[in-house]
């Protein structure tokens, strides 16, 4: 199990709206960005995600992200392999992604 906590910035939209992002924003974007054939197929990944959709819903209430250990694996391998370059400029996204990285498995 891995504990990450949730801090949220605030961003604007287009039209200079504030709005709130986090963690949570930054993997939905990715997974909701993903071509259809890339997206996970079959029982075992319909099962992870709908792990992953209420631990989101949980930490959207707590302000901590837990994951089992696959959970937390399969949302590292999306960062590793699909995070845009650019957000690397967006401290706020750069220190998000950066504590998750660094969250140590629970002993």
């Amino acid at each position: 199990m891995r504990k990450i906590g949730i801090k949220i910035w605030k961003a604007k939209d287009s039209n200079g709206k504030d709005y709130d992002e986090s963690l949570l924003s930054v993997f939905n974007v990715l997974m909701l960005s993903k071509k259809p054939e890339e997206i996970p197929k079959g029982l075992d990944n319909f099962r992870l995600m709908s792990r992953i959709a209420k631990a989101f819903d949980k930490a959207e209430n707590t302000k901590i992200l837990e994951l089992e250990e696959a959970d937390y694996s399969f949302l590292k391998k999306t960062i590793e392999s699909d995070i845009p370059s650019i957000w690397g400029t967006n401290n706020n996204i750069l220190e998000a992604v950066t504590a998750f990285l660094e969250a140590k498995p629970e002993e």
